[in-house]
């Protein structure tokens, strides 16, 4: 059957109204609309947004190790050059990104230019420029790009007040699917402040069922004042295409991020509480005599943080941030990172069935030199890099309130450390019965020769002791 146009239905509809005009008197006359005022489009936001949005290729060289290449023996008998065995492989990655700034300050998904050696930014007019990276965060999954031409001021979006979207608004998906060039998507919000998403560490997402596809990562979600309200960052598929599930980063998130570009920072700054929390459960909620399980329950207070100048403690429930509702802890980390550094924050608290305000101080986690180091001695840490661990980085992590030690930021994959199990995040807290407290002592107990190793670990607030072979 063919479909009816909209023209022809509202036509349609037009005469059923005049034709019911002898039936009921009474019922309100209805002029057949002009052509223009049936005409309805989206053309001038897109023209306005679109120069803005952009294409970002990315490029990285990835080595293909083969074991029989690293042999010396067998690169000999065939002739080949000493040196590290395995030819590289290009590989590159295409996103989105949008201009927020001037001068040429982007924005895009870290997860598209990640590991990258070179990156190129495509306008809309067909120009290509070669893109520096600012600033990345894995925590939000953003990233900073700048594009330079000293003749020019680059088109950009404005940023919105992305906490004040209702679900039902309508927004508009730009980006580049698929590599096909850029392309426009309409759709509404389908819900605000999904937290369960499990994409990035602050979960707390604009869905929406504009189209967003592959390709469409780090481009701009816009509401119809050509504002920026979010950049399109995942989609929830089966297939790999668009179902109507798409997730955006809010563009308060994405305010914070840019800001510490634009200070000139290679990290981004936040407000830090000094507490861990953790989510209210039913039956948590009916020991607290609540009417459902909502809030994040303070579990622990670091003695020398914000939350504890402020005077909360272990057991209070934290209910709103500057009077927005909070329903989690993902909620609340939202609303609390997305504050403005210096002065404070009225954090709603309910303590014993009362409740109260406390004021947390806006300010950054402490932060030490980190000495980052890769063990390479014959021990069980062999292929893992190291740093100090100071609340910064805790923070960073995502670990319980620790006062210090040494931490694993990574491990080499196929190392010793590797196929041992021990992974990013682990906090090494003894080794042969020594104390560590610096990765100098980590390096200088792993250089000595030893037939076993007694290595106790922190992980996820529970000690771990185990003894591996030398």
């Amino acid at each position: 059957m063919r479909p009816v146009t909209s023209l022809t239905a509202a036509l349609t509809a037009s005469l059923i109204v005049v034709a019911m005009v002898d039936a009921a008197p009474a019922q309100e006359r209805r002029v057949v609309p002009t052509l223009p005022d049936l005409r309805m489009s989206y053309s001038p936001v897109v023209q306005r947004v679109s120069p803005a949005v952009v294409n970002v290729y990315a490029a990285k060289m990835v080595q293909n190790r083969n074991p029989m290449l690293e042999d010396p023996i067998f690169r000999r008998f065939f002739g080949m050059p000493d040196g590290p065995g395995g030819g590289g492989q290009l590989q590159r990655s295409l996103g989105s990104g949008v201009i927020v700034d001037e001068s040429g300050l982007i924005v895009t998904n870290n997860h598209v230019i990640e590991g990258a050696d070179e990156v190129r930014v495509s306008l809309a007019d067909k120009r290509e420029f070669a893109a520096t990276l600012v600033l990345t965060d894995q925590r939000t999954d953003l990233a900073v790009l700048r594009i330079t031409d000293p003749r020019e001021k680059f088109p950009s979006l404005d940023f919105a007040n992305s906490d004040a979207l209702e679900v039902g608004d309508v927004v508009l998906a730009v980006g580049n699917p698929f590599g096909v060039g850029q392309t426009v998507t309409s759709g509404i919000v389908s819900a605000l402040a999904r937290t369960q998403v499990g994409i990035t560490d602050y979960q707390f997402f604009i869905q929406t069922d504009a189209a967003i596809n592959p390709g469409n990562s780090g481009g701009a979600l816009v509401d119809l004042a050509g504002r920026l309200v979010g950049i399109n960052t995942a989609i929830f598929s089966r297939s790999g295409g668009s179902q109507g599930i798409g997730f955006a980063i809010p563009a308060n998130m994405v305010r914070v991020v840019v800001a510490s570009a634009r200070s000139g920072g290679s990290a981004v700054k936040r407000p830090w509480l000094g507490a861990k929390l953790q989510a209210v459960t039913p039956d948590i909620a009916e020991s607290l005599s609540l009417k459902r399980p909502a809030g994040a329950l303070v579990a622990d207070v670091m003695p020398a943080g914000p939350a504890a100048a402020a005077g909360l403690r272990p057991g209070d429930l934290i209910v709103s941030v500057d009077g927005q509702p909070v329903d989690d802890p993902n909620a609340f980390d939202y609303r609390f990172v997305t504050q403005p550094l210096g002065g404070s924050a009225k954090l709603g608290v309910v303590r014993a069935g009362r409740e109260f305000t406390a004021a947390v101080a806006l300010r950054t986690a402490p932060d030490a030199p980190r000495d980052e180091i890769v063990i390479r001695s014959r021990s069980p840490f062999s292929g893992a890099k190291v740093a100090n661990l100071s609340p910064a980085l805790a923070d960073e992590l995502r670990l319980p309130n620790v006062d210090g030690g040494v931490v694993i930021l990574d491990v080499d994959n196929g190392s010793y450390a590797s196929n041992l199990g021990f992974r990013r995040g682990d906090v090494i807290q003894e080794v042969n019965g020594v104390s560590v407290d610096k990765t100098r002592d980590l390096q200088r107990l792993t250089a000595v020769q030893s037939r076993s190793w007694r290595v106790v670990i922190l992980r996820g607030g529970q000690k771990i002791s185990a003894v591996f072979g030398g």
